[in-house]
């Protein structure tokens, strides 16, 4: 794309194809793409620690905590891949800036807010903003390196991810220490500010180049109008398609982080999320009849697609509810204290790390192939999460070899699955296989903690010597210490199902995603050999 190198001859001595050459400054501008990243995953983490100083300072009730959290992750998640296609479109360059001004200017209306629903109303703003960043970031690194050096350039992305899990709650204990609730918001936009003069100044513009408007049908009446728009005319954005997918979207986000509140049997929860399932329904026939659809449905008759794509819940869905039942472990079965959990959280994230931004990960990917990369990736993942879940009797030691081989699976299978989902859809949708990746990450994290919350609960609740389902609740009830100790067990109990239960998850999608990559790569093998015979 920034130029060819000069052919040179192969041992035959016939002329090779010119090989692509990356962007001059292409790992610079992958440190900008980098932070504007890590502000995004810092503030969503942040903002966990700063519940208590809300609560009190603000008068917020539950169900307002609750929204300033949702409005977020509600309007992220809906529109990514709205986001995604509006990169390829307009140009990701300009998404990825209008990406950072949106975002700092929500953290300033965040970080100044005099009520709850102002809070409300600018977290959703900086939902917008984080759309936006989340997929015109992972589009740009495809655009501005060669496909040599995409498995390294994704594992240092994915990677920032981590960071962002392992540093945000530190940060965000810090700055409650010594400033007022508003300041982590604030602190935004100094990020924010060098990340918008540095996008400015060094990331390329790239989008799809626009496609004439398919010819009329030749069996139709000379004049007739074409179905799709007049003959000749420019592709137009898929409105109808944005409006479904971010409607659909949402609507189930919203189900699934309403069902443990509202009960998974409740007229909210289920019209929820028969209303998502009948609008995504509709956005699948119109992509699939649109002249230009914004998520091509043929990407699904593709085995590198369907594979990293059911591989990508499923470990989504596996580390997100683990992770969230994490904290809940070293805190109530463990007994440490908030600071002290996230800092023995950290060595999950900083093995993550060290193992992408060295680029180990990357070349074990490239020795081993994708399919063996993802599977081996997920049965360290399931490993760790089998070690949280059975040894936690021998204290931190057993959590603390979970998190060592958690963090060397998700850098493993991490990056070489949002390579697969990558490389599996055009260039020119690059955006929008951003859109997809972000989407099955959003939607995977959100059922992981769903579904392993409701299996920790019902164990909790059928092995509490009280009655009660919470374990708050249930340790109130208690009527001596040997009661309390019972009503711990039985939390410790619930909390290791539940991780087991992830485990599987995890291990089930490595063994699908791989089989059906490897089909896939078989499949690619026998045309390659049938097309040089």
């Amino acid at each position: 794309m920034y130029g060819m190198s000069t052919a040179s001859p192969d041992r035959t001595g016939a002329p090779s194809l010119p090989q692509p050459q990356g962007h001059p400054q292409r790992w610079l501008i992958l440190g900008v793409i980098c932070l504007a990243q890590l502000t995004v995953l810092l503030d969503n983490t942040v903002l966990n620690v700063a519940i208590p100083s809300l609560t009190r300072e603000l008068h917020a009730a539950t169900s307002d905590i609750q929204w300033m959290i949702n409005a977020y992750s509600l309007v992220q998640s809906g529109l990514l891949l709205t986001a995604g296609s509006a990169a390829d479109r307009y140009g990701r360059k300009k998404m990825l800036i209008a990406g950072l001004a949106l975002f700092g200017a929500g953290s300033l209306v965040a970080g100044l807010a005099q009520s709850t629903g102002q809070l409300i109303a600018a977290r959703a703003g900086m939902g917008v903003g984080g759309a936006l960043l989340l997929t015109t970031t992972l589009a740009v690194v495809m655009q501005i390196f060669t496909p040599d050096e995409h498995p390294k350039a994704i594992g240092i992305w994915s990677a920032v991810s981590a960071l962002g899990f392992a540093a945000g709650p530190l940060i965000g204990g810090f700055v409650l220490n010594h400033f007022w609730w508003g300041a982590i918001f604030l602190i935004n936009l100094p990020v924010a500010a060098l990340g918008l003069v540095a996008a400015v100044v060094l990331v390329p513009e790239s989008k799809a180049a626009r496609a004439p408007r398919p010819d009329p049908d030749p069996a139709a009446a000379p004049g007739s109008p074409d179905p799709s728009g007049s003959p000749g005319r420019p592709d137009r954005p898929d409105l109808l398609g944005a409006l479904l997918s971010t409607v659909g979207m949402a609507a189930l986000v919203y189900a699934i982080i309403s069902g443990p509140t509202h009960g998974w049997a409740s007229a909210r929860v289920l019209g929820t999320a028969a209303a998502a399932v009948v609008v995504l329904a509709v956005f699948a026939r119109h992509e699939s009849r649109t002249p230009y659809p914004m998520l091509d449905m043929h990407f699904f008759r593709d085995r590198r697609f369907t594979g990293a794509v059911s591989g990508a819940v499923l470990i989504a869905f596996g580390m997100g509810g683990s992770l969230f039942l994490l904290t809940q472990h070293l805190q109530f079965v463990l007994g440490y204290g908030p600071l002290e959990a996230g800092l023995r959280t950290a060595p999950l994230a900083l093995t993550v790390v060290v193992l992408n931004f060295s680029g180990l990960g990357a070349r074990a990917t490239v020795k081993l192939g994708t399919p063996v990369s993802i599977l081996l990736g997920m049965v360290l993942l399931s490993g760790g999460l089998v070690s949280i879940a059975l040894l936690t009797e021998h204290g931190y030691a057993g959590t603390l070899l979970g998190l060592l081989l958690i963090g060397a699976g998700t850098a493993l299978a991490g990056p070489a699955m949002a390579h697969a989902i990558m490389s599996a859809i055009p260039p020119a949708k690059a955006g929008v296989g951003a859109g997809v990746n972000g989407t099955l990450a959003e939607f995977g994290n959100g059922l992981g903690v769903a579904v392993l919350g409701a299996v920790l609960t019902s164990r909790f609740a059928a092995l509490v010597p009280v009655a009660a389902t919470s374990l708050p609740a249930a340790l109130a009830a208690a009527h001596d210490g040997a009661e309390r100790d019972r009503v711990l067990d039985a939390y410790a109990s619930g909390l290791s199902t539940s991780q087991l239960a992830g485990a599987a998850a995890v291990l089930l999608g490595g063994v699908l995603a791989a089989a059906l990559l490897r089909r896939a790569e078989r499949a690619d093998s026998e045309v390659a050999a049938e097309a040089g015979a």
